[in-house]
């Protein structure tokens, strides 16, 4: 009825335009906001607040003092909007920041000192940005850090040593970034590191030497990337290893490192069936995943059949 409407416009006056993500209530812990038109960091979060997020919004600049008044900050969540840098005065408000992740942004550096009063950071991802190299300085003063993803940039090398103040670093995600090489010292210092993701690089060799500073690795991913040969004994260090993914690279030879049952992924690489590899395998009796994408590329007559099905065979004269 026509009667309906004016009580309903005097109602909408009175509210007045509502901004997007208004401040939560006095005493709140946790905000969140993923209104596609905010461009400016919501300001007067109280400073009782342990969480924020704020995704997938237009926001691209963040003033030195966004985060002021928010002490007992510890998690920080800013993926999917459209931030080119970062002031270097940003975290210096809060201490306690346990959780940073910046996903799916425009960072292609960071300024040097960003990270230099958040020695409680325990996650930092900065996975989907523009990285093209790594500075020291982001990681000295982050001894409590266990995970770190730089996944999706565009590095292309890592400085030896530059990880060595991670010390309590558990897993690293270096997967789909332009990485042609591993120098000598690049895992150094990384004693107790769980999980290592290098996946979808340009990996061509890898120095014999490159897994011994990190013994207690479990997971190991190399999958999608150009290595035509593995270093003998390049696994060795490895005791823990209990998956490790070579598939779609360009091996015909195979290294395996010591120990317990293994799963591994070997699928798409030129294999030759050959007593070495036929053998390894018999021995070490790895779960082999994708096993009928595990394909003998020679000799020619074992071209084109499971390398699963050869090395269990008993005709192979090995």
């Amino acid at each position: 009825p026509s009667w309906i409407l004016p009580p309903l416009l005097l109602l909408l006056l009175a509210l007045g335009p509502t901004a997007p993500c208004s401040p939560p209530q006095p005493n709140a812990t946790h905000f969140v906001c993923t209104e596609p038109t905010l461009s400016t960091f919501p300001a007067g979060l109280p400073p009782t607040t342990l969480a924020v997020s704020v995704e997938f919004t237009a926001l691209a600049t963040l003033l030195p003092t966004a985060l002021a008044g928010l002490a007992r900050l510890q998690e920080l969540h800013l993926s999917s909007n459209r931030l080119t840098t970062l002031p270097e005065a940003l975290l210096r408000s809060v201490p306690t920041l346990r959780v940073l992740d910046l996903t799916d942004n425009l960072l292609d550096n960071l300024p040097a000192g960003i990270f230099a009063a958040t020695s409680h950071l325990q996650h930092l991802v900065l996975r989907g940005n523009r990285l093209r190299a790594l500075q020291p300085t982001w990681f000295r003063h982050l001894p409590r850090l266990q995970w770190l993803d730089l996944a999706a940039n565009a590095l292309t090398e890592v400085p030896p040593m530059i990880f060595h103040p991670l010390s309590s670093l558990r897993s690293l995600d270096l997967s789909h970034n332009r990485l042609a090489t591993l120098a000598l010292g690049t895992l150094a210092g990384l004693r107790v590191l769980e999980r290592l993701d290098l996946e979808g690089n340009q990996l061509g060799t890898l120095l014999p030497a490159v897994f011994a500073p990190v013994p207690a690795l479990r997971l190991l991913f190399l999958q999608d990337n150009k290595l035509q040969a593995l270093p003998t004994g390049i696994f060795v260090p490895l005791r823990h290893l209990r998956v490790l993914d070579l598939a779609g690279n360009w091996l015909q030879a195979l290294e395996l490192p010591p120990g317990a049952t293994l799963d591994l992924d070997i699928s798409r690489n030129p294999w030759a069936c050959e007593c070495p590899l036929l053998v390894l395998l018999r021995q070490a009796a790895p779960r082999l995943t994708a096993s009928h994408n595990t394909l003998c590329a020679s000799p020619a007559h074992r071209q084109g059949q499971e390398v699963a099905a050869v090395s269990r065979a008993g005709d192979t004269g090995c």
